[in-house]
């Protein structure tokens, strides 16, 4: 996959970092406004696409290691266990960080504190790693099939063809 021209190049390098900015923004805002963790974690795996669309396979497969979205996507889901676990003398995902004690300080810190807001950011990072994963995945599988390589023979000949 090649380059698209210098006009997308040039307005992806400008706009496409927002993407990740408002992708964090919707997920450290999703337990008091609409959005969350799936929804900032989908926008920031947009972004991989996006670089795919407008800088080629060549760029895309220099920026993205498979290694590092795995590790994104198991943190994620360890979170969301134990933040889930943390309320256990009541009850699973109990919200045991938001108990107010009192004082001014703590309750301007209250939202902060809940496990919704930390479900929501393992949420996140679960789902752009999972998303970003899959884009890898059938980016690599698509030029896998385009250039013949790793399918035992020469091109035109693999098992697509029949």
């Amino acid at each position: 996959m090649k380059p698209l021209s210098v006009v997308v190049t040039t307005i992806f390098n400008i706009f496409g970092w927002f993407m990740i900015v408002f992708g964090i923004y919707i997920i450290n805002h999703g337990h008091t406004t609409p959005g969350g963790g799936f929804q900032g974690g989908t926008i920031i795996a947009t972004f991989l696409g996006f670089v795919l669309v407008a800088w080629g396979g060549k760029k895309f497969l220099a920026w993205v290691n498979d290694g590092m979205y795995g590790t994104l996507e198991i943190l994620g889901l360890l979170m969301f266990f134990i933040v889930g676990c943390l309320g256990f003398p009541n009850s699973f995902f109990y919200n045991s960080l938001a108990i107010p004690t009192g004082g001014e300080a703590i309750s301007a810190w209250l939202p902060y504190c809940g496990t919704i807001f930390y479900n929501n950011f393992a949420v996140g990072l679960e789902v752009a790693g999972a998303l970003s994963l899959i884009i890898f995945y059938m980016y690599r599988s698509i030029h896998m099939v385009e250039t013949g390589a790793g399918m035992g023979g020469e091109r035109g000949h693999d098992r697509f063809d029949r």
